[in-house]
């Protein structure tokens, strides 16, 4: 008998996005979405996932002040019954617009009421939300989490947080397994397997499990769904992720293989690492520099199998050319790992796995703050950057924000007068620096001051 699923509810004041984050947790329109504020009145609530991660969500209407008895003031009741009867509850703020006196009074109600709360910063795509996002720190509700609930981004870091907030879910409560079923120890790490079509993902997947648990064939095009299947290597839990082949755009054909691509980006989005099967015979084809492209934009990390390795003569001077080749031709995860493996006779695949396992934790690591200063005031002593209209930029103050990917930020005079190839530079220093190869690394630069001192010295 299954356990019932955790509720959350999501909370937030009118217009910042709370029924488009239903919509997209619930799989479909359900709730009513529109820019006129106070759409939703009554709560609302549908069965929700976020990859194997399932909750009942619960859609409320915008909190807002509102007089005594009038109608705002009861759709912000509903709201906070909501509050007290989940869980645990996200609330939304628009990244884009920053924090409102509206946010920071119910921020202040969500933490009197004591329940658990994830603060969330919605519509936090593109460079509109960083300073939103930052400011969202002085809520005093703990870490914000950016995402974007129309575009469906930043929802694997939303699952965790969920997790982290209510272990029950990840343990037992929020997922498919029956409660006479005990799940494995330890969380599993999400892995998708993708290329071009027949380039040998289902059959290397069958010789990870030891059995002929996918269907394969030499015909391209066998894979239509994201097939998930769980397993055990070395004492370590994965979750692997079968997809559809990618091919070009222009030759997607018919609803059923647009659907088959559709549903093998939504496993890139909800992985944790990315396995990119490349044929050892034609090997970096365009096709496999955009899907690698698409896997470094949605910041998940990736390792590169080689795949069909035992059909390969002169192995040495064939690796050694294709390292060289993917330095060149994906600057953008340099130090990617390059794995030869060979899914028919199964060479490779304890390499292959020891690569995932090492990459995961790269993408996860973090960097504590006092020596990313120290290394930056080095860095800028040795390279300075350039002046530019006769101005110097100084480059004050540097943090990691989040990891998965490794986000930093930089604050300095002028960010917007900083040249591209001098970003390119530190991003590629702090990847050798900071051992941090082979995995996305965001940069984003704000103008200003340290804005945490303050913030800080109030905690103190």
């Amino acid at each position: 008998m299954a356990l019932p699923h955790p509720r959350i509810a999501i909370v937030g004041r009118p217009n910042v996005g709370k029924s488009t984050l239903f919509n997209r947790l619930v799989g479909h329109k359900i709730a009513l979405v529109d820019d006129t504020p106070g759409v939703t009145r009554d709560r609302r609530e549908g069965e929700a996932r976020i990859g194997d991660l399932r909750f009942t969500a619960i859609d409320t209407a915008g909190l807002d002040e509102a007089e005594p008895d009038s109608l705002t003031a009861r759709m912000s009741a509903q709201s906070e019954e909501a509050v007290r009867s989940a869980d645990l509850s996200l609330f939304l703020i628009d990244a884009r617009t920053g924090v409102t006196p509206v946010d920071a009074h119910f921020a202040g109600l969500l933490r009197r009421l004591g329940s658990p709360v994830i603060l969330v910063a919605n519509k936090a795509e593109g460079k509109a939300g960083e300073a939103g996002y930052l400011e969202a720190y002085g809520l005093g509700l703990g870490e914000p989490v950016p995402v974007s609930a129309e575009h469906g981004e930043g929802l694997l870091d939303l699952r965790d947080a969920i997790e982290a907030a209510l272990p029950a879910v990840g343990a037992e409560a929020g997922t498919e397994a029956d409660a006479d079923v005990l799940p494995a120890p330890g969380k599993p790490i999400q892995v998708a397997v993708v290329g071009r079509p027949n380039a040998g993902k289902s059959t290397l997947i069958n010789r990870l499990l030891g059995e002929e648990r996918l269907v394969t064939g030499p015909e391209a095009g066998i894979t239509r769904d994201a097939i998930a299947v769980d397993w055990t290597w070395r004492g370590r839990n994965f979750r692997l992720f079968d997809t559809a082949g990618l091919r070009r755009r222009a030759r997607v054909e018919g609803k059923l293989e647009k659907l088959a691509v559709g549903d093998t980006l939504r496993a890139v989005r909800f992985a944790e690492v990315v396995v990119l099967v490349i044929d050892a015979g034609t090997p970096f084809e365009k096709q496999d520099l955009q899907i690698a492209d698409l896997v470094e934009r949605e910041g998940r990390s990736i390792v590169i199998a080689i795949d069909k390795w035992d059909l390969v003569d002169e192995r040495q001077k064939v690796l050694a050319r294709l390292r060289e080749e993917v330095e060149r031709l994906l600057p953008q995860i340099r130090g990617v790992a390059l794995v030869p493996v060979s899914g028919l006779t199964g060479e490779g695949l304890d390499r292959l796995i020891e690569a995932v396992v090492r990459t995961h934790d790269v993408w996860g690591k973090r960097v504590p703050t006092p020596p990313l200063n120290r290394w930056l005031a080095a860095m800028v002593e040795r390279h300075p950057p350039p002046a530019v209209s006769g101005r110097r930029i100084k480059l004050r103050y540097l943090t990691q924000t989040k990891a998965r990917p490794p986000t930093f930020v930089a604050f300095c005079s002028r960010p917007e007068a900083l040249p591209d190839a001098w970003t390119r530079y530190l991003v590629n220093a702090l990847r050798e620096d900071f051992k941090l190869p082979g995995v996305p690394i965001r940069l984003l630069l704000r103008k200003g001051e340290n804005p945490f001192e303050g913030r800080k010295a109030r905690q103190n």
